[in-house]
């Protein structure tokens, strides 16, 4: 089948962007595990004799040493054993190094030391792509090696549980195969430079709402199946150094003092031997997280539970040989890296060359919703900027993930300096505050109607999304959609950029002649935004999150953010196009989806393997005149009746290819048992249920290209599953 392209205008003579990287061949999709032996030797995992080293200085100390090592010595620093182990540095980095400079600062709040700031997770996600991604993660890595820091603290791949998230702009994904497939990639590029990752908030950290105190109530199949299915690719892909554990409750327990989720999921079903960190603040009972399996508190400095740990060991309610493997894990990982650091001499960061990498992620990130032709911008139209973000870009996200730019490109005088007098500009409203004016708006409305084109940037100021506070709705703000009234009927040839780190409706979508997704694109955004627009490159984004026409439509609408201190997940597994695909309620763009400049065609679709171990082959070809690239997605569905709900379709595999005009290449996508199975929660295990399935081959949830039926047979039994009452 062919899709249907936009009309691609001819690329215009401009200055040349950044490089791309070199096409990587197709590869399939989620990629096998390496060897447990291969991932223990990561350069960011301790060694056996580092372990070992460590175990016998555990074992010398007194208690109190022993106590004060499972705690942070500062806000960002754990303790040291004068002589032994060294104090070691953790730190935020999700999307770039956030190194606080000096130490007088004991709230985390002090200014910064300059590093890249990489697009947010929300650009990242769409990329769709495992190569680029595990190249900005190595990024992340040298900057925080040349910092000196043992520890990032990233990346985070929570599910988007529902779009109002507050945090939504740092997490990958609505699907938890793309989120973790995505994650592990990070995973991998920050450890190849020997400091560790600490993939985060595990688990259920869904909102910011109550985040402290919030319970989630959440079903066991709905909890494995989609919550924590994530952070278990992660562990399995990435081998992540460290972890971190979320503030909330998940059924009844904080998520760090559970003893399902630390011991029998983490350590015993997925076999984690890593480093568990709290997050900043919450642990609630040290003991019962020592206990479980969490072995750092962070920040610590105070001893506050110090006398309790103390006293449960003395009394027998805490074994002491809990305290002593999470000392251990202490230990190893900061002796670890103190000779990873002694060996790097001197290691520096190329900010020029990393600068190049974020333009081409932000570029990857951008998605093309949709497009009459108009882009990319012809050669000589005339066209009129409009929005102060392309004068005060909006580029990261705010709260604990934000970065001290190394510079900042902004849109205008990226386009300026090749539209030169062609181009027109006018602010049509605040930066900070999003609000707008009568003047401003009849600016904006005579530099649309004396261009060709407009070009007009609206979406979320930083005060309507942020961490700590989940957002009241999906609108863009008042004079936002005002604006954009103004402009379109100015002059219908009008492109809309959204900005923002999250979804928002657009209830206007049909007016525009195109409408591109830029999200938060980083400190190279505004640059690559020109670079895409003006037909450089592609926008090469694929939507990692569905856009809904309502977001109160949404089934986990009736419970989110839910009561102050519990909400439950009732609508279980009907998040995103599980919830569009299965109830036929059409998302306003659906989930995988994005246009390029060129034109594809999916054909040849078969399937090979035998049983549960299958391949599935497609060819896919550039039709158009342009490079571009396609990501293929292998969707399973249930085609029976089944002893349990389950969604229409969910995401099992995809590889993303990179193609010059009329080439063309076969796309192979790796199947396994876990492809088909549900969790059991009889016998709590992972079980297939014989009978007939079909694999869909699409480029987006909705746009297929080839069904493949498929029939399994299985001695597994699923046990029938009550209702959710309402």
């Amino acid at each position: 089948m062919v899709e249907h392209p936009d009309a691609a205008a001819p690329q215009s003579p401009l200055s040349p962007a950044p490089p791309p990287a070199p096409a990587p061949a197709p590869s399939p999709s989620p990629p096998s595990p390496p060897p447990a032996a291969e991932l223990s030797a990561s350069p960011a995992h301790p060694s056996a004799a580092q372990r070992a080293r460590a175990a016998a200085i555990v074992a010398a100390l007194p208690l109190p040493e022993r106590i004060r090592l499972v705690s942070g010595a500062s806000f960002w620093t754990t303790h040291e054993v004068p002589g032994q182990v060294p104090s070691v540095m953790l730190t935020d980095g999700p999307h770039g190094l956030r190194k606080q400079a000096g130490n007088r600062d004991h709230v985390g709040l002090s200014a910064a030391v300059p590093a890249t700031c990489f697009p947010p997770a929300v650009t990242l996600g769409c990329t769709w792509d495992v190569d680029l991604l595990e190249a900005v993660g190595a990024a992340l890595g040298r900057e925080a090696a040349a910092e000196d820091v043992a520890v990032l603290l990233g990346p985070g791949l929570n599910l988007k549980r529902h779009p109002r998230g507050g945090r939504c702009f740092e997490y990958l994904a609505e699907d938890p195969v793309l989120s973790g497939l995505l994650a592990a990639a990070l995973v991998r590029g920050i450890q190849s430079q020997g400091v560790a990752a600490c993939v985060k908030h595990y688990a259920a950290n869904n909102q910011e709402t109550n985040r402290m105190v919030v319970d989630a109530v959440i079903d066991e199949r709905t909890l494995y199946e989609l919550y924590l299915r994530g952070f278990e690719l992660a562990v399995q892909r990435g081998a992540p150094a460290a972890l971190m554990t979320a503030y909330n409750l998940v059924n009844g327990q904080y998520a760090g003092e559970s003893a399902r989720l630390m011991r029998e999921v983490l350590r015993d079903a997925w076999g984690y031997d890593g480093l568990v960190v709290s997050d900043w603040g919450a642990v609630d009972d040290r003991v019962a997280g020592l206990a479980v399996g969490l072995d750092l508190e962070m920040p610590g400095g105070s001893g506050a539970f110090d006398a309790e740990v103390a006293a449960a060991v003395a009394d027998g309610r805490l074994p002491e040989e809990a305290l002593d493997a999470a000392a251990v894990r202490v230990a190893s990982m900061a002796l670890h890296w103190s000779e990873v650091r002694a060996a790097q001499h001197e290691p520096d960061a190329d900010h020029a060359a990393h600068h190049a990498l974020a333009r081409r992620a932000a570029a990857a990130g951008c998605v093309l919703l949709q497009n009459d032709g108009v882009l990319p911008l012809a050669a000589g139209a005339s066209v009129a900027l409009i929005g102060a973000f392309a004068d005060e870009p909006r580029y990261q996200g705010a709260g604990s993930s934000q970065v001290t730019p190394t510079r900042v490109d902004a849109l205008r005088p990226a386009l300026a300096g090749e539209l030169g007098q062609s181009l027109r500009y006018a602010a049509g409203y605040d930066p900070l505050t999003g609000a707008s004016t009568p003047a401003l708006m009849a600016q904006a409305a005579a530099a649309a109607r004396a261009s060709e084109v407009a070009i007009v940037l609206v979406g979320l100021p930083s005060r309507l999304e942020s961490e700590g506070f989940d957002r009241a709705g999906l609108r863009l703000p008042p004079d936002h959609e005002h604006l954009l009234e103004v402009v379109l009927d100015a002059n219908p040839r009008t492109v809309v950029v959204l900005v923002g780190g999250g979804v928002v409706e657009l209830p206007w979508a049909d007016r525009p002649a195109a409408v591109l997704a830029a999200w938060l694109g980083g400190q190279a955004g505004g640059s690559a935004l020109a670079d895409v627009l003006l037909g450089v490159v592609e926008p090469g984004g694929r939507l990692a999150e569905s856009i809904p026409v309502d977001g109160t439509a949404l089934p986990a609408s009736r419970n989110f953010p839910g009561e102050p201190r519990q909400v439950q997940y009732r609508e279980r597994h009907l998040v995103g196009y599980r919830f569009h695909d299965t109830a036929a309620v059409p998302a306003r763009f659906p989930f995988g989806h994005g246009l390029g400049y060129t034109a594809w065609q999916v054909d040849d679709v078969r399937l090979t393997g035998a049983g549960t171990d299958l391949t599935v082959h497609a060819r896919v070809t550039n039709v158009g005149a342009r490079p571009g690239s396609q990501v293929v997605q292998v969707y399973v569905g249930r085609a029976g009746a089944s002893a349990v709900a389950r969604p229409a379709k969910e995401l099992r595999g995809f590889a993303k290819v990179h193609l010059d005009a009329g080439a063309s290449t076969e796309v192979t996508i790796e199947l396994d048992r876990r492809s088909f199975t549900v969790w059991d929660v009889a016998t709590k295990e992972w079980v297939v249920e014989a009978g007939r399935y079909e694999l869909l081959v699409g480029t987006s949830s909705t746009q297929l290209h080839g069904r493949l039926p498929v029939v399994l047979e299985s001695d597994d039994v699923v046990a029938p599953e009550p209702p959710v009452a309402d």
